[in-house]
């Protein structure tokens, strides 16, 4: 049975699609706060926290994809949610593929932000191994200090840095280890990509070390109905640090998806 997952739940206007919300590795719900408070106020928000992060359970060990999108779809099934657009960065872009790939008749659209669809090479798995090794031999401080200045660029706002940091030094080392290690055995989500046949939003910070621009070109050239946008000014969280010009990219999308005007305006 699937842990119960920590969420927020805002926002009741049923006349447009709900937004759920799907954050990364190594973080909680909160990253997305910007986005809750914005696009609350017209459509429910639903943003979990992952197993293994922020105030749900630690399960350790590994914990592959599947398991996200298996706890997510009980989520929206305990909480009724029928339908809805399905976006998530890094590592939460990734579970969105999972989601795509289990449940498509659910999601209305899909946002893909700072995130990649091909499977990890043999490289990688080692690296991922070993980072969740170090994780559960050292905990999260050094990590957090050596990676902060690529999750969020170096010119990011104190109170970002700051914010960002918080998150990563409070996931528990045994959840962030058995993410990193289901995550090395993801699969390749890139042929997935042509056959979705809803609307699709990548978005990517100019920045990202992690995930550069032409990652999130090659998703977009390979989506059926996709829109690329770059927010400049951003690297791997352009969430938090260029909320305005990412609630706009994605306020566009969303009243594409609802038939209706905009719900973010200038």
């Amino acid at each position: 049975m699937s842990p119960f997952l920590a969420y927020e739940d805002r926002g009741a206007d049923i006349a447009s699609v709900p937004l759920v919300l799907v954050h990364g590795h190594p973080f909680d719900r909160t990253m997305w706060a910007p986005q809750i408070e914005t696009f609350s106020a017209g459509r429910r928000v639903v943003a979990p926290d992952l197993r293994g992060y922020g105030a749900s359970p630690v399960v350790p060990g590994v914990t592959p994809l599947s398991a996200f999108a298996d706890d997510i779809e009980v989520l929206l099934d305990d909480l009724k949610v029928e339908t809805f657009v399905l976006a998530g960065l890094s590592m939460g872009g990734q579970i969105v593929m999972e989601c795509y790939a289990r449940f498509p008749d659910r999601i209305r659209g899909l946002v893909l932000a700072d995130t990649f669809p091909a499977a990890e090479t043999a490289e990688g798995k080692r690296t991922r191994n070993a980072m969740a090794d170090r994780l559960l031999h050292e905990g999260m401080g050094g990590y957090a200090d050596e990676v902060l200045e690529k999750m969020v660029a170096p010119y990011a706002d104190a109170a970002v840095k700051a914010h960002v940091h918080r998150m990563m030094t409070t996931t528990p080392p045994e959840g962030a280890a058995a993410a990193l290690r289901g995550r090395a055995e993801r699969p390749d989500y890139r042929d997935l990509l042509t056959r979705v046949t809803v609307p699709a939003l990548v978005v990517v910070g100019a920045d990202d070390a992690f995930t550069p621009v032409s990652d999130a070109e090659a998703m977009h050239a390979a989506l059926p109905d996709s829109t690329l946008r770059v927010i400049a000014g951003a690297a791997h969280m352009p969430n938090l640090e260029r909320p305005a010009e990412f609630d706009e990219a994605l306020g566009e999308f969303l009243a594409r998806v609802d038939g209706g005007p905009s719900a973010v305006r200038d």
